[in-house]
């Protein structure tokens, strides 16, 4: 090859993976934003999770981005483990859109070359990326783009590589790349090297046009690529959690298991009867049949070995507690206390109150990121979350099994309150996440609210503070007079969100905030809301675990009826909070 089809060469790579990259953007833009919230909502079964997973990776253009799109999801505890098997199969299969589409750049008929077609193309891109100002035709006018770029690199490297057909050190290559391991070999450090399977495959079909490369090249190579993707995969989960670390190598044996359970049964029909077509001169068509081929066999025959796939990780990556999260709950947990029901409810305590100090230490957390967004915090709170997650699954089944045994009527209602009280503070952190999650949202769109809302928000804020404290007291002291006050607050908070949410709607209309700040804030004051009555809850199980022989709704009517406690604090945590509204104008 000459220089300047070496600069060719290059030229039209770069086109071909920036309009790989574009394209993934536009389509996601038409798309929507919410490709994550799909994959988190609608992955019950494998089978699902499969077809969701091909959609997004013929959106985004790259099984490997998917992949590690789902490890981040597992390693945040959003996803789980389970759940990622289906979307990682169904990304494999999703990946080879991109080799039928540049199927499209060698197709020339009726007189009208591609080259034509895709200038025409780029033209009514350009039309409506730089002069419509409606945003849904301008996204339409970048995937134009990018499709144009892609094909215009596509076809840069073709001719680029044209050449080599008579280049003997090139044959030299080709003949010994017709070694079926040294082809898999060479498949995956084009891969690693690129770090996209699709663009991989792509630079094959480029590259068949030397006519050249015979199947017994391309079939092998293409098996590498496939395997050679999970590298970028692989190094994605460097620092993740354990099941980030299991979602990666899940990608990892599912290829290489493909490859074993296909390869190998059709070379063995190839070395007995041979196969005609190993020796014909591979097309891009025919290398894009051979991708889809081998990636729906493969996902067609391991789908049902999901749970199999699932033990396989599990095995290989071991969990390691470390002694501060689930190794000391996991220790108290023993299962032999089961036999001992008052010494196992001790363990529960215990194990209840880690799992109230997390519950409300993500809330405060989650609170300071309204005023400060800090990635690491926001992390740390994922993180927390799913321990928690966690500690619920293990402590709920452990009581569950407890309740089983004959128990006592103290020890019956000490199990219940546990019960009703693990679930409130899951609860809990689930609203410190979400609250966590609309913190990000606000700083990833530099957006923040109103100085008057801002501070209307830190009253609600203090108030929430104070509930959560009064409530952990509770929880930690065991104290039935303490509970008592949670909850007068919390119809003070329930009045004073009703208030914000007012005084919100009226900046609205006056057009002091934007709607989509408004449901920002609406969805925190609800949040707020949903914690004070969680707190309440527990209040409710300690009063009825201490001996309180009243329903929580009887309770509630006979406090606020004619307690005078009752009145007195919820006066004064009205004139505290609600005044302090008030005073604000």
């Amino acid at each position: 090859m000459t220089i300047s089809n070496t600069i060719a060469l290059l030229g039209g790579l770069g086109f071909f993976l920036f309009g790989m990259s574009l394209l993934g953007e536009g389509l996601k833009r038409v798309a929507g934003s919410k490709l994550e919230i799909i994959l988190e909502k609608l992955t019950s079964t494998t089978f699902r999770g499969v077809l969701l997973g091909a959609l997004v990776t013929a959106v985004i253009q790259s099984s490997s981005a998917t992949t590690v799109m789902v490890v981040g999801f597992v390693n945040s505890g959003i996803m789980k483990l389970t759940n990622a098997i289906g979307i990682i199969m169904g990304a494999n299969i999703g990946t080879t859109a991109t080799g039928w589409l540049l199927v499209l750049s060698g197709i020339d008929g009726g007189g009208l070359s591609s080259a034509t077609i895709f200038a025409f193309v780029a033209f009514v891109g350009i039309i409506l990326y730089f002069f419509c100002k409606d945003t849904t035709k301008k996204n339409v006018g970048m995937i134009l783009l990018a499709l144009s770029v892609l094909m215009s690199g596509m076809q840069s490297m073709s001719a680029a590589m044209s050449p080599l057909k008579e280049s003997p050190a090139f044959l030299n290559f080709i003949s010994a790349v017709s070694n079926p391991l040294v082809a898999i070999a060479v498949g995956i450090v084009v891969t690693a090297i690129i770090q996209s399977c699709s663009a991989s495959i792509g630079i094959l079909q480029a590259l068949s046009v030397t006519g050249v490369i015979s199947y017994e090249v391309a079939v092998p190579m293409v098996l590498g690529m496939c395997i050679g993707a999970c590298v970028p995969v692989l190094l994605s989960a460097i620092g993740a959690n354990i099941n980030g670390k299991r979602t990666a190598f899940i990608y990892l044996y599912f290829n290489l298991a493909g490859s074993l359970l296909l390869m190998i049964p059709f070379y063995l029909i190839h070395g007995l009867i041979g196969l005609d077509f190993m020796a014909a001169t591979a097309t891009s068509m025919g290398i894009a049949i051979v991708n889809t081929v081998y990636k729906v066999s493969a996902t067609v025959l391991l789908t049902p070995c999901a749970p199999l796939l699932e033990k396989a990780v599990v095995a290989t990556i071991r969990e390691k507690h470390s002694p501060d999260d689930e190794e000391m709950e996991e220790s108290l947990l023993d299962e032999r206390f089961l036999e001992y029901p008052p010494l196992a409810l001790e363990q529960c305590g215990k194990t209840l109150e880690q799992m109230s100090d997390a519950a409300f230490k993500n809330l405060r957390r989650a609170m300071e990121l309204l005023d400060e967004f800090d990635q690491k915090k926001f992390q740390k709170i994922l993180q927390r979350e799913d321990r928690i997650d966690h500690m619920e699954d293990r402590l709920g089944n452990y009581l569950v099994r407890l309740t089983a045994k004959e128990l006592s009527d103290k020890e019956t209602r000490t199990s219940a309150k546990h019960l009703t009280c693990l679930s409130n503070l899951e609860r809990i952190s689930d609203h410190a996440v979400n609250l966590a999650e609309l913190a990000q949202e606000l700083a990833q769109k530099a957006s923040s609210f109103s100085p008057q809302a801002h501070r209307e928000l830190h009253i609600c804020m203090d108030a929430v503070e104070e509930i959560a404290s009064m409530t952990q007291r509770v929880l930690t002291e065991d104290d039935p007079a303490q509970a008592r006050l949670v909850e007068p607050l919390e119809e003070v908070i329930d009045m004073l969100t009703r208030d914000l949410k007012a005084r919100h709607i009226q900046r609205l209309q006056a057009g002091h905030c934007t709607l989509e700040l408004g449901f920002v804030f609406n969805d925190c004051i609800n949040n707020f809301e949903r914690v004070a009555d969680h707190c309440s809850n527990l209040a409710i199980a300690v009063l009825e675990e201490t001996g309180t022989q009243l329903q929580p709704h009887d309770y509630m009517m006979s406090i606020k009826s004619g307690d005078s406690d009752y009145r007195k604090h919820f006066d004064e945590c009205l004139e505290k909070y609600c005044g302090a509204l008030e005073r604000l104008n």
